[in-house]
């Protein structure tokens, strides 16, 4: 798989997706300890845990020139969240397989904004990375996710049990998206 230096940074009208920064720290910290935004997850994270996430994202970029980008406002560069591409080469029975992801803070729901930056990330994994597929998923509880989902064309393909879950979690049971690279089924 190809990889970029310097890391790329991808941008929309209204979106900047980056490379972390040490100032998004403080407020991915923040967007991670609310409950709202972990409500599909195992459990909100600690300071400490959310910044060794934020590191792990950087280190990747750093090496990959992609991954899980910081998303900033464009108009005033108010750090929002995350978007963007992980590899996934084991993890799971669909893998190796390239996963498009993204947590927003909640006050910045329902603008658009996850939807704006994934499919800047799918440009980019299907003309840059010239990527056959990128599947995402999330638990089956996580309707807002499964919409972002399918406005971005992917469709449901399984359910399946996470991995890193008991079979017997609430949040166990998840539902797998793909979408095919247009420019492949164009040949």
């Amino acid at each position: 798989m190809q990889t970029f230096s310097p890391p790329i940074q991808l941008e929309s009208s209204r979106l900047i997706l980056r490379q972390w920064q040490i100032t998004d720290f403080e407020p991915f910290a923040n967007l991670n300890a609310d409950p709202d935004v972990m409500a599909h997850f195992p459990t909100t994270l600690s300071e400490l845990e959310s910044q060794q996430l934020a590191e792990k994202f950087q280190t990747i970029i750093a090496e990959n020139g992609w991954g899980f980008w910081a998303v900033e406002l464009k108009e005033n560069h108010q750090f929002i969240g995350f978007v963007g591409l992980q590899n996934q080469p084991t993890q799971y029975s669909f893998s190796p397989c390239v996963e498009i992801g993204w947590r927003l803070a909640q006050q910045y729901w329902h603008h658009g904004y996850a939807t704006e930056a994934a499919q800047l990330c799918l440009k980019f994994s299907f003309e840059q990375l010239a990527l056959e597929e990128v599947v995402s998923f999330t638990a089956m509880s996580n309707v807002p996710s499964q919409k972002v989902m399918q406005r971005l064309g992917m469709r449901h393909i399984k359910n399946f049990i996470h991995p890193a879950l008991d079979v017997k979690h609430p949040l166990a049971e998840h539902l797998l998206y793909s979408i095919q690279n247009p420019n492949a089924l164009e040949q």
